[in-house]
């Protein structure tokens, strides 16, 4: 094998760079030092043996007349040309070779910067190319240095850094130990020409969200059977992930956790034995509130404010202080993972709150297990008595509990529903919405002679002219808030 060959192969695997780039390489130093000589490398030609064994440099010409030889760069006269192929003639173009050696001093050094440089370039290319495929992805590495509390690791190929505000403040690490991180960000290293910096965290929740697809592989199978709906975490201290079977037979906390709990056991080892509650998401977000205040056991969660979403949870006073956690931990934790402020309260406290009666019945049937008579009884105190109960229609019970949850009991109320309104009710989506519509159209009768009696009357909106019955609140047709005295007043003018 020739030098040249020898040196394109240590290259391509010292370097990590393809010989495609290692060979354009070559090219371009030879041009570069041309073109430091000649002034231009627009007549320069590089080519390589099939075997890599050589590599020529040549300068294409024009031949031309010995008294039209303008440029002996690009050009050559035909006397000369002859010596070199006896068939030239006026006009042909011939490739003459170029011995790098009678290049100067200065001409062959350019060509090496030249060289070194684009290595460098091609190398710090390459490899941001690949770190950057491994954005969001888990990578280990070996503890390098510290450096004022800041960790280099040594990925193999490159260094990555993990600040001290990306480290678990429980976790320690001595030079040479092993250590897995997650990519936070790769990107060009501004005080290297050669580097690129990557941004390693161990305290980012999408850690601990691909520990748990690295141990729980039903997360990412083909066709999961569970999924992670959310994370939140206190690195060091504690961890609740919120998981949600996609399979009605899957039990999405048992597999996370594992027969006896070996697959939370070894992410909980991988997390420096840091604390992870495994909750199960409920579309209800009193029963996910509940859930979440694992392992502190709930007897009620009541609304107090559905547009500020504040809620109280109810435990036993045994209880209190394990829902609430050290510091308020658990509880800080569980407001984030529900979305909702959550204070915790034993009952004798929540006695001593504000809250109405009715309020309180609301929250009952909705969130316990209340015996159907007495349901029935809650929901039939909050229908008027010339209203129509949700309970009285083939509704879904899922479906009468979700709009029983925004305080909606009777077909009155739901039909005087306005899109904002359904706007602000997230747990109620636009097929719901469908399905209820279509069991009032089956069910429910509309008495045509009150809008003929309303016609004949003349009660109509003032806004969109849509024929209106006595007592109505607002215009089915376009939603404006109407006063039936206000509309006579009108009518009667």
């Amino acid at each position: 094998m020739s030098e040249l060959s020898e040196a394109i192969r240590a290259m391509v695997e010292e370097k990590g760079i393809s010989q495609e780039l290692v060979l354009d390489t070559i090219k371009q130093t030879l041009l570069a030092t041309y073109r430091r000589k000649y002034g231009t490398d627009e007549n320069a030609v590089v080519t390589f043996a099939e075997d890599l064994s050589s590599v020529e440099l040549a300068k294409r010409v024009t031949v031309v007349e010995y008294d039209d030889l303008e440029d002996e760069v690009t050009q050559i006269s035909l006397e000369e040309a002859q010596e070199l192929s006896s068939e030239a003639e006026v006009g042909d173009e011939l490739l003459i070779p170029i011995d790098p050696k009678s290049f100067d001093r200065i001409s062959v050094q350019t060509g090496k910067q030249r060289a070194q440089s684009a290595i460098r370039e091609i190398q710090k290319d390459e490899l941001l190319q690949e770190y950057r495929g491994k954005v969001g992805e888990i990578i280990n590495g070996y503890v390098q240095g510290d450096k004022d509390g800041d960790l280099i690791i040594d990925l193999g190929k490159t260094q990555g850094y993990l600040p001290r505000k990306n480290q678990s403040p429980k976790e320690y690490y001595t030079k040479g130990d092993k250590i897995r991180c997650y990519v936070e960000s790769v990107r060009p290293d501004e005080r290297s020409d050669k580097n690129i910096r990557v941004l390693l965290s161990r305290v980012h929740e999408d850690f601990v969200r691909k520990l748990f697809e690295i141990y729980v592989p039903e997360l990412v199978a083909k066709d999961p059977s569970i999924e992670i709906i959310k994370i939140v975490r206190e690195a060091g201290y504690r961890t609740k992930v919120a998981v949600y079977p996609k399979k009605v037979e899957a039990d999405a906390v048992g597999t996370c956790v594992g027969l006896k709990g070996n697959r939370i056991q070894s992410i909980m080892k991988e997390l420096d034995d840091e604390r992870i509650d495994v909750i199960k998401w409920d579309p209800n977000p009193l029963e996910f509130i509940a859930n979440a205040l694992s392992p502190a056991k709930v007897l009620k969660v009541y609304v107090i404010d559905q547009a500020k979403k504040e809620a109280v949870a109810i435990v036993d006073d045994a209880q209190l202080s394990l829902a609430i956690g050290k510091q308020g931990l658990n509880v800080r934790l569980v407001n984030r993972l529900c979305d909702w402020v959550v204070n915790v309260k034993t009952q004798d406290q929540f006695a001593e709150m504000d809250i109405s009666r009715e309020a309180r019945s609301v929250a009952d049937s909705i969130f316990m297990d209340v015996p159907e008579d007495q349901m029935d009884e809650q929901v039939e105190s909050m229908v008027d008595e010339d209203e129509m109960a949700l309970t009285d229609l083939p509704l879904d019970k899922n479906l009468v509990e979700k709009l029983n949850f925004y305080d909606i009991y009777s077909v009155e109320e739901f039909i005087n529903l306005t899109d904002e309104d359904f706007a602000n009710m997230p747990n109620l989506s636009a097929s719901d919405v469908d399905k209820i519509n279509e069991v009032i159209r089956e069910n429910v009768d509309i008495v045509e002679d009150e809008v003929e009696s309303t016609e004949e009357e003349g009660f109509a909106c003032p806004k969109c002219g849509f024929p209106l019955t006595v007592g109505m609140t607002e215009c089915p047709n376009c939603h404006v808030g109407i006063s039936f005295e206000e509309v006579e007043e009108e009518t009667e003018e």
